[in-house]
């Protein structure tokens, strides 16, 4: 497969000491839908920040089709569109002009201009708004314009920062459909997030990202199977106060305890299968069982288990 970014060993430092990506090194391939999972300051932004050259490099090295990042030229740069986490586009113009003046950077010019534009307005079904201010928009139409413009020239990579923050659901799930649509046309996509269940649906690879590290990458299906000797069971109990988690921490097999309201949510080491143990202990705490039950292995408990913290829950 043809290589279209590859980080080896990317590194970033602030003043102060802080290390926001840690010896990263990652590769997207044509045609991958890439998700970048992980909580708000994981070093997921300053990564693409890196990338797109807005940001100098500690130490590393960027590669984008084939080129260094830090001499990219004019011919990578327009295969390239950029969808910011903050969203980038004039108030006080329409949507196609706000359209038209980002084609226009990319140097089209006349009858190619227009109907590029109106191309990319259709992708995020914005055509029949286009004579509109954008100020006049929704959140969530304000964002399909952001995305239109990212693509009026029509690039072969699309990176995008967060692109749903802030929308509502109807809003969310159409913009999903045209990153989707765009894949089926051959276009390359990465796709910072922290919404686990957005990465479920579009992506074929997943890179989990913590603490400026890659944990882990790859399909979904191979994340779990790096988990897959583990049991997951989520128990419902009454008095959760009584619940004493260091002793359930402690016992063989046990790998992560988390107490959610009355759910108690254990995952274990399938041969030691400690569930006996951990009823035993709530009994004797007087905590009263009311139900149990196995959890099926989906992308939380990798990501719990790779990191030691629910995804919603890490700051």
């Amino acid at each position: 497969m043809t290589k279209i970014v590859e980080l080896k060993e990317l590194t970033k430092k602030f003043p102060g000491g802080k290390i926001a990506v840690d010896n990263l090194s990652l590769t997207v391939e044509k045609g991958d839908i890439i998700g970048f999972l992980g909580p708000n300051g994981a070093g997921k932004s300053t990564t693409i920040n890196m990338m797109m050259d807005l940001i100098g490099i500690t130490s590393g090295t960027i590669t984008l089709f084939g080129e260094s990042a830090r001499h990219k030229s004019n011919r990578i740069r327009s295969k390239i569109g950029m969808i910011p986490q903050e969203i980038a586009i004039y108030e006080d113009l329409t949507a196609f002009e706000n359209v038209a003046f980002f084609g226009g950077l990319y140097g089209l010019r006349g009858k190619m201009l227009k109907a590029a534009s109106l191309r990319a307005l259709r992708y995020v079904a914005l055509e029949k708004n286009a004579k509109e201010k954008a100020e006049n928009f929704s959140g969530g139409m304000k964002r399909r314009l952001n995305i239109a413009c990212a693509l009026v020239h029509e690039p072969e990579l699309i990176i995008m920062d967060e692109p749903t923050v802030g929308i509502d659901p109807q809003s969310r799930n159409f913009i999903l459909g045209v990153i989707e649509t765009l894949n089926k046309k051959g276009i390359t996509i990465i796709y910072s997030t922290h919404y686990m269940e957005e990465v479920e649906r579009i992506s074929n690879k997943i890179a989990i990202i913590d603490h400026g590290k890659l944990i882990a990458c790859g399909s979904e299906a191979e994340l779990i199977n790096l988990v897959t000797n583990t049991q997951n069971f989520s128990i419902e109990v009454l008095y959760p106060e009584k619940v004493e988690l260091q002793k359930l921490r402690a016992l063989n097999g046990v790998q992560q305890v988390q107490l959610e309201g009355q759910i108690l949510h254990i995952i274990a080491n399938a041969e030691k299968n400690p569930l006996d143990d951990v009823l035993k202990i709530l009994i004797a705490a007087e905590v009263a069982v009311k139900a149990v039950d196995q959890d099926k292995i989906n992308l939380e408990t990798v990501f719990l288990m790779l990191t030691g913290r629910k995804l919603r829950d890490a700051k």
